[in-house]
């Protein structure tokens, strides 16, 4: 759970890497798979053809989704996997002939990448500025569900917002369900400070989107493996998208990797409607199912299962939810929200000066022996899954600063 500073330090790994480290690090079943399959297949091509830990890497993923989200695509990041997602939710409907269904659906303060097709979806103001106007054209974005006027220190999931999935109603009056592919949204939104869905929420999303025959994907770059203490934020929450896009903890981030569930309806779908020996979705990445980074998903899944990681997870949330609103008498914070082993301390802006408090929070937690992750005003909590107890070292940082 630890880093090394260059000064000698340990440092406490309060952020699990980039969301992405959940069974801590150097683990040594890990490397030693990297280790085996760098000295038995270093690259095999997955174009016309494929390789058996491919196969083995994707029967293993395959067994952790939802019902039905068994067929799996692989990708070498979050941003690959949701411009993966967001084109195959294209061809479903090509193939279904309903091509003119283009346009695509995100949310304010969506996070889905840097790729053109994940900063469009996005809806990160400083994410898109600079490339305004050169964005895929059909798009619109729902509302975000935060509102600190209604739920601030929410524990868990606000009691307030499942309304505001009906403003996809509103979207589709606009525009017309038959011109509409796709919705989609974090199921819990990470990189954006920590936006806890409202309870509802999402079984409404879902519902809506079947009534209109609008595929639903869940971007689970973040809450895949174990982070809610379940497989999948989709299991957690008891709603099946048709695509799930995943990275980041799907080999503990030893490697490059990412990944695209989609439904087998959906598979089937593209697939059926090809001429015989052609190809079925022009799409792909040369690193794709990469024999090593595949090697290192399989190793890692053995552990999330041998070592009960998920389920450890969901045993210590409970813990992790009294440690973080335990800070909501310390100096400057605002708002606390969390689910599973996510956190977010959200705190008032320095006036002329936003971000520069959680800044001096964050270097000050790092010299104590704690990395934490800041985005403008708010600190984000994702331990690794293997930790203990929370630490006292962000109570002092708060009574440290002005």
């Amino acid at each position: 759970m630890y880093y090394r500073s260059t000064d000698g330090r340990e440092v406490l790994d309060g952020c699990a890497g980039l969301w992405c480290v959940n069974a801590g690090h150097c683990r040594d079943e890990i490397v030693e798979a990297v280790k085996k399959a760098l000295s038995t297949l270093d690259f095999a091509l997955t174009f016309q053809m494929g390789h058996p830990v491919a196969f083995e890497a994707a029967t293993k993923v395959a067994s952790l989704m939802p019902e039905g989200l068994d067929r799996i695509f692989f990708t070498n990041s979050g941003f690959e996997s949701v411009d993966t997602a967001l084109k195959i939710a294209l061809a479903y409907h090509r193939a279904r002939g309903e091509g003119q269904r283009t346009r695509l659906i995100g949310r304010e303060r969506g996070y889905h990448g840097v790729g053109f097709g994940g900063i469009s979806v996005g809806g990160i103001a400083p994410n898109r500025k600079i490339f305004s106007g050169q964005m895929l054209p059909s798009v619109d974005h729902l509302p975000h569900t935060h509102d600190l006027a209604h739920n601030a220190f929410s524990k868990g999931q606000p009691a307030w917002g499942e309304h505001l999935a009906e403003e996809l109603e509103r979207i589709v009056a606009l525009h017309d369900a038959s011109t509409i592919a796709a919705v989609i949204v974090e199921p819990l939104a990470g990189s954006t400070s920590v936006l806890v869905p409202p309870k509802g929420y999402l079984q409404k999303l879902h519902e809506i989107c079947t009534k209109h025959g609008i595929l639903l994907i869940f971007d689970e770059v973040i809450t895949g493996f174990g982070r809610l203490g379940k497989a999948t934020a989709a299991e957690y929450f008891g709603v099946t998208p048709d695509l799930m896009t995943m990275a980041k903890a799907i080999n503990n981030a030893t490697i490059p990797l990412g990944a695209v569930a989609a439904h087998r309806k959906v598979h089937d779908t593209i697939v059926n409607a090809g001429a015989d020996n052609a190809i079925e979705l022009f799409h792909g990445y040369t690193y794709s199912a990469h024999p090593v980074a595949t090697a290192a998903a399989i190793a890692t899944i053995d552990l999330y299962q041998r070592d009960k990681l998920f389920e450890r997870a969901a045993s210590k949330a409970e813990k992790f939810e009294s440690a973080a609103h335990a800070l909501r008498d310390a100096p400057f914070v605002k708002d606390i929200r969390n689910l599973g082993m996510v956190a977010g301390i959200e705190l008032e802006s320095r006036e002329g000066a936003p971000g520069a408090r959680a800044y001096e929070v964050f270097v000050k937690c790092f010299e104590a022996g704690v990395l934490v992750r800041y985005t403008g005003d708010i600190l984000a909590f994702s331990p690794p899954l293997i930790i203990e107890d929370a630490h006292g070292t962000v109570r002092k940082a708060l009574e440290s600063v002005k």
